[in-house]
């Protein structure tokens, strides 16, 4: 199997943004009840293309580089919003695997996604 690298990846990403963004309506409440780590996932979003259902191929690609520890947090947290948002088993199967260890930092985020994930999968 082919592997995507990190630059391979925005460029990938980037070519999906040509065909626009998904739309977002996101809010806030100024209180210290909001735990930042919702506010970054939530806002995350932003970077959804407006088509963003992927081949299992581009699945399986994303979630290779997903578990590659040289890849930065700020890409790993764009490939977990990507498949978050992807009615696919396999989607789903790399997110709880992924849940099982995540990256420091990312416990939260990886959370919602998995969630989320699952929420595209019923």
């Amino acid at each position: 199997m082919v592997k995507m690298t990190e630059k391979e990846f925005w460029s990938f990403l980037e070519g999906l943004w040509e065909k626009g963004r998904a739309a977002q309506f996101i809010g806030s409440v100024d209180t210290e009840l909001v735990d930042p780590a919702l506010t970054n996932y939530l806002s995350g979003h932003k970077l959804l293309p407006k088509d963003c259902r992927l081949s299992q191929e581009t699945i399986v690609k994303l979630g290779n580089l997903l578990f590659d520890k040289n890849i930065s947090l700020k890409t790993k947290e764009a490939i977990i919003i990507l498949l978050a948002h992807q009615p696919s088993e396999i989607a789903l199967t790399i997110l709880a695997k992924y849940n099982l260890a995540p990256d420091a930092g990312l416990k939260f985020f990886a959370e919602l996604a998995l969630e989320e994930c699952a929420m595209w999968n019923e």
